[in-house]
């Protein structure tokens, strides 16, 4: 993960003026996260989060955001079936606020609701949710706001924490090790909390983390660990489907001795 974009090719900014006729048709599945293996994770997500996926943490500039593992490959998602189809039951909200995004001024204060016109489903022959009405912002996109607010207010409370793990020098750089029929896969480039630094922290420190709830999220995140070996096992899974899908090579007749 290099960019909080991510999954998003051509965001605007949402205005009566290019949008008045626009109108949103929910899509047929989550085929715009196919080339992802991880996306950013808020903090009050981890309790729900944590049972399917593993947590960890990756630097995006001079922040360290939480991520969830996707793949074990560059560009591939193991939790997308064929069809499009999310194959966990948690999404995590960086993926349901797709196709919308804030972008945020030059002050940092102020922020303009932006849209992926590259979305299949954003169209302008009245199908779905109307975007404006009148030419007013319609009830659709007030919701959108109220859900991007939130995302937002759940965006910085997740810095704050990440920033405290960054100051009691709780993170150390991590790699997951994966053999699969003999082949050594390793996937690299996160953080994990160090069981040993957190044992070390002060009664005060431990005592500041507990209070706030932040403790709970770096339990959730140390038992999710052992959820690569579910990425594993969808890695096996879908290189056996490879595998079975590889056209087999004809063998011409042998000719018969005249």
């Amino acid at each position: 993960m290099t960019t909080q974009l991510l999954i998003y090719e051509t965001a605007v900014p949402v205005s009566s003026g290019r949008h008045a006729k626009a109108s949103m048709e929910a899509g047929s599945g989550y085929g715009f996260a196919r080339r992802i293996n991880s996306v950013p994770l808020m903090a009050v997500e981890f309790p729900q989060a944590a049972p399917e996926y593993a947590i960890v943490f990756a630097q995006n500039g001079e922040e360290v955001v939480p991520v969830v593992i996707l793949g074990a490959r560059a560009g591939e998602n193991l939790y997308l079936a064929e069809d499009d189809s999310w194959t966990a039951s948690y999404l995590p909200a960086f993926v349901r606020r797709y196709p919308f995004i804030f972008s945020a001024g030059a002050d940092g204060t102020t922020f303009t609701l932006c849209v992926d016109e590259a979305f299949q489903g954003l169209n302008y022959l009245g199908r779905g949710q109307p975007l404006f009405i009148d030419g007013k912002q319609s009830p659709y996109v007030d919701n959108v706001l109220k859900f991007l607010q939130e995302y937002r207010a759940q965006f910085l409370r997740t810095q704050a924490f990440c920033r405290r793990l960054v100051e009691l020098k709780l993170l150390e750089p991590m790699r997951a090790q994966f053999t699969l029929g003999g082949e050594q896969m390793s996937l690299g480039g996160f953080q994990a909390v160090d069981r040993a630094r957190l044992r070390a922290l002060s009664g005060d420190d431990l005592a500041k983390l507990a209070s706030t709830d932040e403790l709970e999220l770096l339990y959730l995140h140390l038992q999710s660990m052992r959820n690569f070996s579910m990425v594993k096992d969808k890695l096996v899974r879908t290189r056996r489907a490879e595998a079975a899908a590889e056209p087999v090579a004809e063998t011409e007749p042998a000719m018969a001795a005249g």
